[in-house]
């Protein structure tokens, strides 16, 4: 199986550590993100990672070029001068993943331990049910800062708002996903227009509703590395000791 690891960010909100370094290489007790997210993936089987880079996109490509030589996986890095959007990188890159019948999708501004295994072995189950994607799914303290949905009994999702007024659950996407390839039939036409700017929660999620199911994480680790604040909390919090997610996309 091969994964997306969506590492192109500028991480505004991490200032001043992003300042001079990207999202994905900033250290968690001595060891980047993207070093972390690479022995996940080689934990559990995956074989290719496509990175996409933007924002000090020379330190990561030459992190890159150093990991090949200590990982069996096979690791590529696409440039994009200037952003897509997280769905236009799966667009633009869909080459990538031609050969699978499902692939995985990640943040690699995320912090986690989540055992693929069982998410990939659900995915597989719901592909009977009309599923084309998984989303992992957490309890989140504040629904309102999050993407949020609401499973019918068969975990499919039903509804899906990105930062909801009036939450009506506390189930929020945590930023990794499993896909099918027919993910690709529900882009809309305009993600080949040159220039375009698409996001998964903002314009692809919304048109998988009823195709996509909700996978409750819990109790893996996962925190959004997107503040000074969430990095604290995460060096306090790692290696994981009983503490269960917190934090969403």
């Amino acid at each position: 199986m091969k994964a997306f690891l969506l590492a192109a960010g500028k991480g505004t909100r991490l200032k001043p550590y992003t300042d001079r370094h990207p999202k994905c290489l900033i250290p968690i007790h001595g060891t980047p993100l993207l070093k972390i997210w690479i022995d996940l993936f080689e934990t559990f089987g995956i074989t290719d990672i496509l990175i996409n880079t933007h924002h000090h996109a020379d330190q990561v490509e030459g992190f890159v070029r150093e990991a090949r030589n200590q990982t069996p996986l096979g690791l590529r890095t696409v440039h994009e001068a200037e952003l897509k959007g997280s769905a236009g990188t799966l667009w633009e890159n869909r080459w990538f993943v031609k050969d699978q019948d499902d692939f995985v999708i990640a943040y690699a501004d995320n912090l986690t331990n989540l055992n693929l295994d069982n998410m990939i072995d659900f995915h597989r189950n719901i592909g009977s049910m009309g599923g084309v994607l998984t989303m992992g799914l957490i309890h989140a303290p504040n629904p309102s800062a999050c993407g949020i949905v609401s499973l019918d009994k068969d975990d499919r999702i039903i509804t899906f708002v990105e930062k909801p007024k009036n939450p009506q659950s506390d189930l929020a996407n945590c930023g990794v996903y499993i896909a099918s390839a027919a993910i690709y039939d529900y882009f809309a036409e305009q993600t080949t227009d040159s220039g375009a700017v698409f996001d998964i929660a903002h314009h692809l999620l919304p048109r998988l509703t009823g195709k996509m199911f909700g996978y409750p994480i819990d109790p893996a680790y996962l925190k959004d590395i997107g503040t000074p604040q969430s990095y604290r909390e995460a060096l306090a919090q790692w290696p994981p000791q009983g503490v269960t997610t917190n934090d969403c996309r």
